[in-house]
């Protein structure tokens, strides 16, 4: 024989279950600061800029492309990072990648003057000279 208060606890387990469902199937948000970097070239050439993670496999401004300083006037880069994340700079002189600053092309050299924590804001001025 079923009775009221076995109906309750069923129907009460069965709420439950789906509420654990629900509350798994929710994913965690993640939050992202946006950080800016100021990058002047005063080589005489035009430079390649790529920022990128020390913490996780990601580039900007991604797909292979890079950011790109003429001469002159200050440019600013923002990014969506995530909070704590190291990103570091790495420019180059278009067309030759041996002439470089910070971690140059494809993040192959460490350089800790040249990386920033994420959290927000922007970075101070970074002046590429000769």
């Amino acid at each position: 024989m079923i009775t009221v208060t076995s109906c309750h606890r069923a129907l009460r387990r069965g709420v439950l279950f789906l509420l654990s469902i629900v509350t798994l199937s929710i994913a965690a948000p993640v939050f992202a600061d946006d950080v800016t970097f100021v990058l002047q070239n005063n080589h005489p050439n035009a430079v390649e800029v790529q920022l990128y993670s020390q913490d996780r496999d990601h580039v900007w401004p991604g797909n292979d492309e890079v950011y790109l300083l003429d001469t002159g006037a200050p440019q600013n880069m923002s990014i969506a990072c995530e909070p704590g994340e190291t990103i570091c700079y790495g420019a180059w002189v278009k067309g030759d990648s041996s002439s470089y600053w910070g971690t140059g092309p494809d993040n192959a050299d460490s350089c800790e003057s040249c990386c920033s924590i994420c959290t927000g804001g922007t970075v101070q001025q970074i002046n590429l000279n000769e």
